[in-house]
């Protein structure tokens, strides 16, 4: 049924290597698309619901689609998923020559989600199968995490040099050279794994997955933006999503051979993995995002600047995730995945409790812890991989992107739209905007890119700076806020994973 397992040492280095590289491409090409916003904005001159919809068709498609990919890559073959999923997003990537409307553009970052939802949770699979050694496998997920961590960083570089030389087009073309490379690469290097026991294919399952995945995620979102909890449509679509997945896991549960087996948290180091990965995106994801914000409109960095002072937390996170596995052999993943956690969420407080005006050389210490808090999560991914029997590797991985994905959605919205709340009662308490001219205010209280423009263009400098100082402030409240978080996942990580689970973690603990 698999020949992963059975394939040379120096074949499954290189084969992980592949897998890593190829997510490292996707991370990067969702930072670049932030990068080249504000220039597509000027040429295609979308609707405000069309930039929406630009940014969130991607998550919203890949989110929905991660059980149903799952599904077809134990059936069908992981490796030819994952060469089917390069093929959609280079072909995706290359429609956009052909692009000229904001619609055009939707479509195509749809595509992409598509391509994306076959790749993600497929490079993780792969990798449970090809390793049978827990420590081998241990150092492999390490190295997946430590390359794909760093698209982060290296995305808003790569995004910048684009730009500042080529169209907005480069964004996305960028995707065509590299993904042509890993499909050749995993031709050659990828083995090919399939489930021994897939489970029965149900489309129920698949179209409850997905209605209740998409809503969950719109709902979020529009309670994110909006920053109101009055939002009938928003509470209207979550009541959906809540009644879809409430079927969706009662299905699963009652099946006695079932399609996505709901019943691999019964395993405590698989919860305690993804109530890792899950907590942690949502204390961080906010947070993260208005510290890019704060260094571009705030610290006055280009967005190649950005990048570069953001490197030394991917530095840390690609340290953190190599040592990591080696450290959770003498001391458990327990106590390093939970202090891995702790540490990131003391990195969040820092920024909080730095006395005086803050700078770019503070924050890089709490760059640097945090980042190797998120680098030691490699353990969370261990934990979960080899807390599931392999026939169930894909449910594994799509239930952990499943939950990196709603973490950051739901920090983003619920975090993200406390920020807002504070960054415009401290404009508004200021008094500054009461020089500027109605239509103007309003931009300016919601963003605060749109404060500084207009504080510029209006020769307000006292105007920017109070823009500025309501910014950091509700950034610090938010970091604090998020770093107390932090430290309380890392206490149930702690109490839910079992005293003495090894990196071997049996299932059923």
């Amino acid at each position: 049924m698999t020949d992963a397992s059975s394939i040379s040492t120096r074949r499954a280095w290189a084969a992980t290597l592949v897998l890593s590289l190829s997510l490292l491409v996707i991370t990067m090409d969702m930072t670049i698309l932030n990068i080249a916003l504000p220039t597509m904005s000027r040429e295609l001159q979308p609707s405000g619901e069309q930039l929406l919809w630009m940014v969130d068709v991607y998550s919203l498609v890949l989110a929905g689609l991660l059980v149903a990919s799952s599904a077809v890559a134990d059936r069908w073959g992981r490796k030819r998923l994952l060469l089917t999923g390069y093929t959609i997003f280079a072909v995706a990537s290359l429609l956009v020559l052909v692009a000229d409307s904001p619609n055009a553009v939707i479509a195509i970052r749809a595509l992409l989600g598509v391509g994306g939802s076959m790749i993600m949770p497929t490079t993780l699979s792969l990798i449970r199968t090809i390793f049978s050694d827990t420590r081998q496998r241990a150092m492999a997920l390490a190295m997946w995490s430590a390359i794909a961590g760093l698209g982060a960083a290296v995305g808003p570089l790569v995004g910048g040099l684009l730009l500042v030389h080529m169209s907005w087009h480069s964004a996305f073309l960028v995707n065509v050279p590299l993904m042509v490379v890993a499909i050749v690469a995993g031709l050659l290097l990828l083995p090919e794994s399939v489930s021994e026991k897939p489970g029965a294919w149900d489309w129920p399952t698949v179209g409850l997955s997905f209605s209740g995945m998409v809503a969950l995620m719109w709902s979020i979102k529009k309670f994110g933006k909006e920053a109101d909890l009055a939002v009938p449509s928003a509470w209207i679509v979550l009541a959906v999503a809540v009644v879809a997945l409430t079927l969706f896991v009662r299905r699963s549960l009652r099946q006695d051979d079932p399609m996505f087996d709901v019943g691999l948290f019964r395993s405590r180091p698989f919860t305690g993995g993804i109530a890792g990965a899950l907590g942690s995106m949502f204390a961080m994801a906010a947070a993260l995002l208005l510290l890019a914000q704060w260094l571009q409109s705030v610290d006055g960095s280009s967005p190649i600047a950005t990048g570069v002072k953001l490197v030394p937390m991917a530095l840390a996170a690609a340290a953190a995730s190599l040592v990591a596995p080696k450290l959770a052999t003498m001391i458990g993943p327990r106590a390093v995945l939970a202090g891995a956690i702790a540490l990131s969420g003391i990195g969040m407080i820092v920024v909080y409790l730095i006395p005086g005006e803050l700078s770019y050389s503070a924050i890089v210490v709490a760059l640097c812890l945090v980042g190797a808090g998120i680098g030691s999560l490699a353990v969370g991914s261990v934990l979960i991989m080899s807390g599931s029997p392999e026939h169930r590797a894909g449910n594994a991985a799509a239930m952990e992107e499943t939950s990196y994905e709603v973490g950051s959605v739901l920090g983003v919205a619920i975090l993200g739209s406390l920020a807002s709340v504070m960054y415009r009662a401290e404009l508004d308490a200021s008094g500054h905007l009461d020089d500027v001219p109605a239509k103007l205010a309003g931009p300016a209280r919601e963003s605060i890119g749109a404060a500084v423009d207009i504080a510029d263009a209006a020769h307000l400098p006292e105007m920017a700076r109070a823009a500025g100082d309501a910014f950091t402030g509700s950034m610090q409240i938010t970091s604090l806020v998020g770093g107390v978080i932090m430290l309380a996942v890392a206490a149930v990580v702690w109490f839910v994973v079992p005293r003495g689970t090894t990196l071997d973690a049996a299932v059923g603990h």
